[in-house]
């Protein structure tokens, strides 16, 4: 949306934005409902506070929603699932990386025995797309395509629709409240050939891993990721 100059220096200011004359007016005042926002997350929850990657998460809400209380309460919403993603123990991400590293394990044990040749097999390497939910690795609409049938696969699980239910209306594949974790794994999965010939450190899968931003087809992803559910699903789930 268009913006003054003047109304984006009067936000910028207010939340004390600094070395922000290159920006355009727009971008300084996105900037300063981003730190708006945080701030007053981080009183509301000071339990996590604020970390570094949360501002990742928000930035596609406060480009949808202008009013920074209603951001503020969706952001909110949104962190009651992904807060876990900045505990100090990381036992959320300790948990999330084993789901990948098992779904990897489960498909294609040639690709996993590599990782365990070189001590990559715990998936460290796509430690950034956990925490961010690939928001990086993604453009803002692929970002949002992704989130938005993850947020639909989560509501289906709340509404309490069974298999069986799922079944009949003829869906690829049943929800999981770790879809992300399977198009994770499925990203590390198209890219098999090339770790496997190539690569001979876990850094350099890390590099790989990092330069995806803009090489990603979204559609392509989440259709790998629906067919690693319905392999795979039920094996991931009891093995917990």
């Amino acid at each position: 949306a268009l913006v003054s100059d003047g109304r984006a220096r009067r936000s910028a200011e207010a939340v004390g934005l600094k070395d922000y004359d290159f920006l355009e007016p727009c971008r300084i005042f996105h900037a300063a409902r981003l730190v708006a926002i945080l701030e007053a997350y981080a009183l509301y929850d000071p339990e996590i506070g604020y970390c570094q990657g949360m501002s990742d998460l928000l930035s596609p809400i406060v480009s949808v929603i202008p009013e920074d209380y209603e951001a503020f309460w969706c952001f909110v919403g949104f962190m009651k699932k992904a807060r876990h993603n900045f505990r100090l123990d990381e036992v959320g991400i300790r948990r999330q990386l084993n789901i990948v590293s098992k779904i990897i394990k489960c498909k294609d044990s040639h690709l996993y025995r590599h990782l365990e040749k070189l001590q990559a097999e715990d998936c460290f390497f796509v430690y950034r797309m956990v925490v961010v939910l690939f928001r990086r690795e993604l453009t803002f609409e692929q970002t949002m395509c992704l989130w938005e049938v993850m947020w639909a696969d989560q509501a289906t699980i709340r509404a309490g629709l069974s298999k069986s239910t799922w079944s009949r209306i003829r869906q690829k594949a049943p929800p999981t409240d770790d879809l992300l974790l399977y198009a994770i794994a499925a990203s590390v999965l198209q890219r098999r050939k090339l770790i496997i010939e190539k690569y001979s450190s876990m850094d350099e899968i890390l590099r790989e891993c990092n330069s995806m931003t803009g090489q990603l087809d979204v559609w392509k992803l989440l259709n790998d990721a629906h067919d690693l559910v319905v392999t795979l699903h039920d094996k991931i789930e009891s093995s917990f």
